[in-house]
């Protein structure tokens, strides 16, 4: 008897805690499209839903990733997201995808994705990858690293930061997949130094240790969102 108490405690232990794991409301119904104009609503899951009598193809349907981003940019990559935002039928269904292009040299600046591991694989090119931990017993953060060539594939964790770095003289390219129909993004530097308001710089400066000056000099920067 005592047993099959702990298996039912087990088991209850165990469901608590992958619902509370899901960052993605779990599908209630097949399908539900979104749409932002309310008074078009039938359903909620997630999102506002279409009523899936008004529902098409074109609702899971998307195209332009054989076309390259414009990596012209301060930072050199340019990700090419395609999400709820996009495909509206991936509402509910906690995934998405992105094309990231790369210059030569060129990177995606360290960022998190606070709503989705995020999987990488290379289709061009050479990326210098890693993520960093985070604040770990002994205070430190570990970071993990990788060079990868054509075909390989790396995981980057929900909500760590992480990077990627080309370090060919010839441009990059690679696909992601993260377990989120809108998995986020935080830029760390933008965040921190080019956010709206600015954090005030004696913050900055003190969590830094840095004089004031630098901050203020970062802060000046035009901080470039490559999303």
């Amino acid at each position: 008897m005592k047993s099959a108490h702990f298996l039912l405690t087990l088991a209850i232990f165990t469901l608590a805690s992958s619902i509370a794991s899901a960052y993605d409301p779990s599908p209630l119904q097949d399908f539900c499209v979104a749409v932002d104009e309310p008074h078009k609503a039938l359903f909620v899951n997630g999102k506002f839903c279409k009523d899936p009598k008004e529902v098409n193809a074109d609702d899971f349907f998307t195209s332009g990733l054989n076309i390259a981003g414009n990596t012209s940019n301060p930072v050199g990559s340019k990700v090419t997201a395609v999400d709820v935002n996009k495909i509206p039928g991936l509402n509910t269904l906690g995934i998405s995808l992105v094309r990231i292009d790369y210059a030569p040299y060129g990177q995606n600046p360290p960022h998190t994705h606070p709503r989705g591991t995020e999987i990488l694989v290379v289709v061009e090119g050479t990326l210098y990858v890693g993520f960093v931990t985070s604040n770990q017993q002994d205070g430190q953060n570990r970071l993990f690293t990788k060079v990868l060539n054509k075909g390989d594939v790396f995981v980057f964790p929900i909500g760590l930061i992480h990077f990627q770095f080309n370090k060919g003289h010839t441009p990059a390219v690679a696909f992601a997949g993260l377990s989120s129909q809108n998995a986020g993004v935080i830029t760390i530097a933008n965040a921190v130094f080019g956010s709206d308001p600015p954090i005030n710089p004696d913050v900055l400066a003190k969590a830094f240790q840095v004089d004031n000056n630098i901050i203020n000099l970062l802060q000046k920067q035009f901080w470039y969102d490559n999303n």
